[in-house]
């Protein structure tokens, strides 16, 4: 039975217990941009799919996923920090990970469409590695989105990438979910919990008024191939849980005849339109 989640939210060190957005029902979701948050080479596909063109390199896209709602803007991911582009090479490829680098920035993109990260009122993340949280420190009044069982992993596993290896900024309004989250309580916007890569991996279902249901895949999976025969990746942190994940979306899908969108797949990403152009 679908309800709206409960949220804890912790802000400058305070615990306050809150239902998702209390006040009236209003309409859903009506606009979904596309922006380009980064892009790059993967050395090794064998970190992504084992067995799969081992040793051969792979092009990553890294983009962010802007939702208006009726009660305000959600976006998912912030991407690679915008300062690497202005800084030649982007981030090194680490451990098997893409050469990330950038083309535009996310402010940038944001302003095109009228938009200041004041206007942002939910930052929702897919997990805390560096291709998603880059720009975090941008919105400061924004709620962030994340997985109580993620929040635990980011404070045990400090990034080699952000100054001082802290994912998340403890003084910003984050919001702790405990498994899936109907965001709204009306079902247009559903964070699903998704272990695979982080222990608090989430992925997000959205329904859209024309366009219908689409579920972007998280680090689930990485592109078409490894999804058509359900590979594990090679860099997940617990194959048992990232198998029931995959079954997972594989039962969305289904229950709600939704599109997967493999959120680093490059060759799906280039049939996408992109911002301020958006999906309905």
């Amino acid at each position: 039975m679908r309800s709206a989640c409960r949220l804890l939210i912790i802000a400058s060190g305070l615990l306050a217990g809150s239902p998702a957005l209390a006040e009236p029902l209003q309409s859903g979701v009506d606009r979904l941009y596309v922006l380009e948050c980064g892009h790059g080479p993967a050395p090794d596909q064998r970190r992504f799919s084992p067995g799969y063109n081992d040793g051969k390199p792979l092009d990553f896209v890294d983009n962010c996923y802007l939702i208006h709602h009726a009660r305000g803007y959600l976006l998912w991911g912030t991407g690679i920090p915008d300062k690497f582009l202005e800084i030649p090479g982007g981030v090194p490829s680490a451990g098997g990970r893409p050469n990330w680098v950038r083309s535009s920035t996310l402010a940038g993109q944001l302003a095109q469409l009228g938009l200041e990260a004041s206007d942002i009122r939910y930052i929702g993340l897919t997990n805390s590695h560096i291709d998603h949280i880059g720009n975090l420190e941008m919105f400061p009044g924004a709620t962030t989105l994340v997985q109580r069982a993620e929040w635990n992993f980011a404070e045990t596993h400090p990034s080699e990438d952000l100054p001082g290896g802290a994912r998340f900024n403890a003084a910003h309004p984050m919001a702790l979910i405990d498994g899936d989250c109907d965001l709204f309580g009306e079902g247009t916007v559903r964070l699903i919990a998704t272990p695979s890569v982080t222990p608090g991996n989430q992925s997000l279902l959205l329904k859209l008024p024309q366009s219908g249901a689409i579920l972007l895949s998280g680090d689930v999976i990485h592109f078409q191939y490894g999804w058509d025969r359900r590979i594990v990746p090679g860099n997940v942190w617990n194959k048992d849980m990232t198998i029931a994940s995959l079954q997972r979306l594989t039962d969305l899908i289904a229950e709600n005849n939704a599109e997967l969108w493999i959120e680093h797949d490059k060759v799906q990403s280039s049939t996408r339109k992109f911002s301020p152009d958006y999906h309905r």
